[in-house]
């Protein structure tokens, strides 16, 4: 059996599909059944901060993945735990800035039912994603997980 088919997390389904998919049924419900539950002068600016904030992230994130030559991508072996850049702060900014940016956009939409969706989508993730990447960085890199786990927030 190919090795990198075993050397990797098993998550549920690729992350960012997750919060697409996710999105867009609490769009197309928002579209059917539309929910105006913000003032624009309220909903635009903090859509405005969640946007700049996950592309910043995920730009930051990206680039400090690629820096140490591990994969991005959770179906591919990873190398290297990566504990420097915005890894000292969150052990997953990758699946913040996602978070951020549905919010953003359903801010931005005035999307209440993409909103409330996002909770079951938060709990989908931890579960089917990020618990299933936490025991497999246990199993291969030990100790050395295990210390930066104890010293760095799974989120914020």
């Amino acid at each position: 059996m190919n090795e990198q088919i075993l050397d990797n997390p098993g998550v549920i389904a690729f992350p960012p599909a997750l919060y697409a998919g996710t999105l867009a049924i609490g769009l197309g419900i928002s579209f059917v059944f539309p929910v105006s539950f913000l003032p624009r002068l309220v909903s635009l600016p903090i859509a405005a901060l969640a946007i700049i904030g996950a592309g910043w992230l995920s730009t930051s994130a990206f680039r400090t993945m690629t820096r140490a030559q591990t994969a991005v991508d959770p179906s591919k072996p990873t190398t290297a735990i990566v504990s420097d850049g915005v890894f000292r702060f969150s052990r997953n900014p990758l699946y913040l800035s996602m978070t951020l940016l549905y919010i953003g956009i359903s801010l931005l939409l005035n999307a209440l039912w993409a909103l409330l969706l996002l909770l079951p989508l938060l709990v989908m993730v931890q579960i089917g994603v990020i618990q299933r990447e936490e025991v497999y960085l246990e199993r291969k890199f030990g100790d050395e997980y295990l210390r930066y786990k104890a010293q760095v927030r799974r989120w914020i």
